[in-house]
């Protein structure tokens, strides 16, 4: 019989300790640790996934890099374009991908309406949270069903359908043994775990959610993804400060990390990559949350941009990026006097100290006296931007809302603003200009070092292909004489 010990874990980083300690000296979090029963014994001896006969065979060997053959890793498109852009271009196979959000913001909506939609695979949805009733009538909330059935419990092992849905088998389990054995018996094609933090394995005698459990599940999850090359989705409950609950290390072991965001109070829901190792970091996609589900939302810039009657001040558009597709975004900006002795400066979707920078700039540089003014800044949307190339914007909406002179219709801007005034180029220049253009602005205002192209001839950009006017600046003071005279 396998000897049972006690052991104290981190919740913040999962470090392990044989007593309790106050503060953790993995992380330096204080009051974290918390006691678990553990059985190291079966853990090491009882085998959590079925291995093949050939994975156990195989013994690796160090090879040259020279000698490593490469194929282009085949990627399964989704019918929703946005999850693939955000996913680098598709599901990897064998790839483990966790989806971490808010209660209620909609992580199981968008992963049923995924399995949902899979053309001609068999899709496995095990949920530990809701029984098949409750599925099911969030699927057929979402869309129709096939006549088949379309939601089938996983206890019976048919073929997907030949059309073009997926056949969507469902388990509500939380053992990991229960799942493996169900999973051995389908063979799915992909596997969606809603959550992880609900799972438990016979070899972890701690409770579901904690630190062990959590990480021993996601492991044989792991082993599962790798050794049968079957992309494996993990939802995850999220922290009160806003990051996925469990050890540290679950990130670290999953290939993607997907971050659902969003204001329930608003329709406009944000899948933003936060690691990836099959494509960019740093990609979003943008959905619109209705009664039938998740819709894609194709052109952001449009739903990004208030439609107004009337030029308002403190109001000016920027340019910006995320990953690889330009946005055109509303800044807002609010300056009043204040009404108390110390004045207030409240961001939104921005930096505060970035934008204490901003109005440090202009007051040095430009000779505005915003020391007794309260400050407030908007991004609408309810996304959060840290592109510097917005600077620019930001400034001229702070100037326009102390002068109380609006911004001309249909104006852009994309440039960063530096400590002594100037405008400083920004990255890939080319699609914002083109990306104001598509949406019918007039003018863009952007950086003069901007004009050299990123080749090694150094040839001058190409202005005459746009139709759009656009005006080249290099200090913020030549901003201002041009909008204000």
């Amino acid at each position: 019989m396998a000897k049972t010990k006690i052991a104290y874990f981190c919740q913040s980083c999962g470090f392990e300790s044989a007593k309790w300690l106050g503060k953790c000296p993995s992380c330096q979090q204080w009051n974290t640790f918390v006691e678990e029963i553990i059985d190291k014994g079966n853990t090491a001896s009882v085998p959590t996934w079925k291995v093949t006969s050939n994975t156990q065979q195989r013994a690796n060997k160090p090879v040259q890099v020279a000698d490593i053959t490469f194929s282009e890793e085949h990627r399964m498109q989704t019918p929703d374009k946005e999850f693939n852009r955000v996913l680098g271009g598709g599901i990897v196979a064998g790839s483990l991908v966790l989806i971490g959000g808010e209660p209620g913001i909609g992580k199981s909506t968008l992963m049923l309406q995924l399995a949902l939609n899979m053309p001609n695979l068999k899709v496995l949805y095990v949920s530990g949270e809701e029984s098949e009733r409750q599925i099911k009538m969030r699927a057929e909330r979402l869309a129709p069903l096939p006549p088949e059935g379309g939601v089938i419990s996983a206890g019976h092992n048919e073929n997907p359908p030949s059309g073009g849905r997926a056949a969507c088998y469902v388990l509500c389990e939380t053992s990991t043994q229960n799942i493996f054995k169900q999973i051995e018996a389908l063979e799915p094609d992909l596997v969606v775990i809603d959550s992880i933090q609900t799972l438990h394995s016979s070899h972890i005698e701690s409770t579901p959610g904690s630190v062990s459990q959590v990480r021993e599940c996601t492991a044989e999850m792991l082993r599962f993804a790798k050794e049968t090359s079957t992309p494996v989705f993990l939802i995850g409950h999220i922290t009160k400060d806003g990051m996925i609950a469990g050890p540290k290390i679950l990130e670290h072991m999953v290939d993607t990390v997907l971050q659902f965001e969003g204001d329930r109070h608003h329709v406009y829901r944000i899948l933003r990559t936060v690691k990836n190792r099959f494509g960019s970091a740093s990609e979003l996609g943008i959905y619109e949350m209705l009664g039938e589900g998740l819709r894609e939302v194709s052109n952001p810039s449009e739903i990004l941009l208030s439609q107004r009657d009337e030029p308002l001040s403190g109001i000016t558009i920027s340019a910006t990026l995320e990953g690889m597709r330009p946005m055109l975004i509303e800044t807002q900006a609010l300056v009043s006097t204040s009404a108390y002795g110390t004045p207030q400066r409240t961001a939104t979707g921005f930096d505060t100290k970035r934008m204490s920078m901003l109005l440090a700039v202009l007051e040095k540089r430009c000779g505005f006296r915003l020391g007794a003014k309260d400050v407030f800044l908007n991004i609408t949307g309810g996304i959060r931007v840290e592109d510097p190339a917005i600077d620019l914007g930001l400034a001229a909406a702070i100037i326009s809302s102390h002068e109380d002179m609006p911004i001309p219709f249909k104006t852009c801007f994309a440039g960063e603003l530096g400590l002594s005034g100037e405008i400083r180029a920004v990255n890939r220049v080319e699609q914002r200009i083109a990306e104001a253009q598509k949406l019918g602005f007039n003018q863009i205002f952007i950086s003069k070092y901007n004009l050299p192209s990123a080749g090694q001839d150094k040839k001058r950009m190409d202005l005459s292909r746009y139709d759009i006017e656009i005006k080249i600046v290099s200090s913020i003071e030549e901003v201002f004489s041009l909008l204000f005279g």
